[in-house]
């Protein structure tokens, strides 16, 4: 949340300077508040559990929000009770009749790496969804999968398969101190990774788009897309602590070859009970989404892509 302080307060400019969030008092005075609609568009199979994820991550801001949970038109899940997607998620032919706008989307990750875009059975689906986000939703978060598909639609950015599985809690490094989704964020993080698949620094470069956050070791990990509203993450900081554990136990109790998560396990020993070390970060990235979301969106949700005001701007801020 921004902190309110008189425009010719000398504490006012440094601040702006350094990408605080500060308002004026008569910008204080003008802004009109309402709950935020944010969409979950979940493509993973345990929809529950990514549904709680996120939900706890984008709930802990003193900002009221409205959750809505969104599936695909025609795939059905193999893996969440019939009654709980029927009583909770609306598919998105049914949401894109309606006409209705959100302030943010978030299009979650899909075990479907292997297959080539363009062979995912939701795919066409899934691109009048991009196409939708430009009118219909004022900012979308991308997330692994779902952040790879993204890039792929708007600037042709290609996934690539990795020889060996990137798989643990890697350092990154945050190259843009100064934007708005990492305030607050150290220099150095930790983020866990779980994916066969990457997109490649120079390639996203050669797009125009800026890197936020990458790793030596794994890549880019967070991109930012102004001219789509968009931020591409292709880790997995709505990870629970135990996530990487359930998917090493489950890759070794199938018989698949797998590496033990790097830097998860104390002393790299899977007996031993993992440490989250991205909690934190967590939080931060996901409140400074939704912060600039509130700060940005227009007040009136029918003016979401039609009229994008950057109120900061216009309110002095």
């Amino acid at each position: 949340m921004p902190i309110k302080l008189p425009a010719d307060l000398p504490a006012y400019e440094i601040l702006s300077r350094e990408n605080v969030m500060v308002m004026s008092e008569d910008a204080a005075n003008r802004q009109d508040v309402r709950p935020l609609r944010i969409g979950l568009l979940n493509l993973m199979p345990k929809k529950i559990t990514t549904e709680t994820q996120f939900a706890r991550l984008i709930g802990h801001t003193p900002l009221q929000i409205e959750f809505s949970l969104i599936r695909m038109t025609e795939h059905a899940t193999k893996n969440t009770a019939a009654e709980h997607m029927e009583s909770f998620y609306r598919p998105f032919a049914e949401v894109e009749a309606s006409g209705e706008r959100f302030d943010g989307l978030i299009i979650t990750g899909a075990p479907i790496e292997h297959l080539e875009f363009e062979s995912v059975t939701y795919w066409d689906e899934l691109r009048r969804i991009f196409a939708w986000t430009q009118t219909h939703v004022h900012s979308t978060m991308g997330v692994c999968w779902g952040a790879m598909a993204m890039i792929n639609h708007f600037h042709g950015v290609k996934k690539h398969m990795l020889e060996r599985k990137a798989f643990g809690c890697i350092r990154h490094q945050v190259r843009d101190v100064l934007s708005p989704y990492l305030r607050g964020f150290s220099d150095a993080m930790v983020m866990p990774v779980s994916r066969w698949t990457e997109v490649r620094r120079n390639e996203i470069e050669a797009a125009g788009l800026p890197i936020l956050i990458d790793s030596p070791e794994t890549g880019p990990a967070l991109v930012e897309d102004p001219c789509h509203r968009a931020i591409y993450i292709f880790n997995h900081l709505e990870y629970d602590s135990g996530t990487l554990k359930e998917e090493y136990d489950r890759d070794v109790e199938s018989g698949k070859e797998i590496n033990v998560p790097a830097n998860y396990y104390p002393d790299d020993d899977p007996t031993k009970t993992p440490q989250n070390r991205w909690r934190s970060q967590a939080f931060l990235l996901y409140g400074n989404w939704i912060n600039e979301i509130y700060q940005t969106s227009p007040f009136d949700l029918d003016l979401v892509g039609i009229e994008q005001i950057d109120f900061r701007t216009s309110y002095g801020m």
